[in-house]
C-alpha cells in the first residue's frame, strides 16, 4: 500500500465510515488472494466497491485486460482516481445495488465479480441487491468474491439460501491490516431474481 493511496483513502474513511468500513487500503496480500483464480480466461470480469484499486492492479498483473473490467465505485474521488489511474477500464460512477435496474451489460458476459465492498455494515436488503444485480450479469460458472475482516462469511446463511448461492472459504491472510479471509460465492441452483 502507498502512501499516495493511505491519505485519501483515510480521509474518504472519515467523512463516511460505514460506507468505507476500513482505515486503510487493501494490502497487496489480500489483493493476490482475493483474485487467486481470476485469470484472463475468465473474460470480463466486474469489480464492486474499487476503491483506490488495490484489487484492480492485482487483476491487472494476473494478466486480465484493462478492456475487460468494468469497475464500480460510488465516492465520486475514487472513481476520479480510476478514471486517470486505469485508463483502459470502464468506469462506472454507480451505487452496486443499482446494478439489476441500470443494466450495465448485455446478456451474461461476466466470468467473476471481484467485491471491495463493506457488505457486513450493509442492509440486508442491500446486499441482495447487489448479489442479485451481480449474477445477473454472471455466466454459469462465474463466481463472486468477497473478502472479510469476520470470522464467518460476510453474506449471512439466510441471503445464500434465498439466492441459491453457496460460499466457500478459500483462504485468509494475516499479512492484511486488518487481517482477512476471502470467500467465493457461486450459484447452488439456477439462479433467479428474489422477489421483493
Amino acid at each position: 500500500m502507498s502512501t499516495a493511496d493511505f491519505f485519501p483513502f483515510f480521509r474518504a474513511w472519515i467523512t463516511s465510515p460505514l460506507q468505507i468500513a476500513a482505515v486503510a487500503p487493501s494490502g497487496n496480500a489480500l489483493a493476490e488472494l482475493i483474485t487467486s483464480e481470476v485469470s484472463p480466461r475468465s473474460g470480463a470480469v466486474l469489480e464492486l466497491g474499487a476503491g483506490t484499486g488495490a484489487f484492480t492492479r492485482a487483476l491487472l498483473a494476473r494478466g486480465v485486460d484493462e478492456s475487460a473490467l468494468t469497475l464500480v465505485e460510488s465516492a465520486p474521488d475514487f472513481a476520479q482516481l480510476l478514471e486517470h489511474r486505469f485508463r483502459g477500464t470502464r468506469v462506472l460512477r454507480m451505487d452496486a445495488a443499482r446494478l439489476a435496474q441500470d443494466r450495465i451489460f448485455e446478456g451474461t458476459p461476466v466470468g467473476a465479480i471481484v467485491s471491495g465492498l463493506p457488505l457486513l455494515s450493509m442492509p440486508t436488503r442491500k446486499v441482495i441487491a447487489i448479489l442479485a444485480g451481480a449474477f445477473g450479469y454472471a455466466r454459469p460458472g462465474a463466481a463472486f468474491y468477497q473478502f472479510t475482516y469476520g470470522p464467518r462469511c460476510p453474506v449471512s446463511r439466510a441471503v445464500l439460501d434465498r439466492l441459491g448461492l453457496k460460499a466457500t472459504r478459500i483462504g485468509g491472510t494475516l499479512f492484511n491490516v486488518p487481517p482477512a479471509a476471502v470467500y467465493r460465492i457461486s450459484r447452488r441452483m439456477p439462479f433467479r431474481f428474489p422477489v421483493f
